[in-house]
């Protein structure tokens, strides 16, 4: 099984963590042809990354080795890549074909768990408005007869 492009040869790989990683490494494995993918830019905490963004500068870029077997691991810089919990992963270019093929992607770090504290959306009162806070035991009831 593999993922191949569509049109050309650029593939993206989003790929969100549940915690953070300290990523150390990456192996990429594909044909030992012309499918198999030739660069490789990887970026960091870019949620819902598309190609319209892989116009930015990368945190690192790869220049990769045909590898059919998955045996080279190339490793990244680590000061960069110490707090990730997104990675995309862009492989603009290939050996020539015109699709690129990518049997396996290996990552090698540590997970530590995520310490996110989400903020809380509020709505503060100016003033209080008296209809909004009615208790019925509380208030006076009226009734008229006529």
């Amino acid at each position: 099984q593999f993922v191949e492009s569509d049109d050309d040869e650029e593939l993206l790989f989003n790929v969100p963590f549940t915690g953070n990683v300290k990523l150390k490494g990456v192996m990429v494995m594909g044909e030992d042809d012309g499918t198999h993918p030739a660069e490789m830019r990887l970026f960091k905490n870019i949620p819902h990354m598309s190609f319209d963004d892989t116009a930015r500068e990368a945190e690192q870029t790869f220049s990769l080795n045909r590898d059919p077997t998955g045996e080279l691991e190339y490793p990244t810089k680590i000061a960069r890549f110490s707090s990730v919990h997104h990675l995309s992963m862009h492989f603009p270019r290939n050996f020539g074909a015109e699709t690129t093929k990518i049997f396996y992607i290996g990552l090698k770090g540590e997970w530590t768990e995520a310490q996110r504290h989400e903020v809380p959306i509020c709505t503060y009162e100016a003033a209080a408005r008296p209809a909004d806070h009615r208790l019925e035991h509380l208030s006076p009831q009226t009734r008229f007869i006529s």
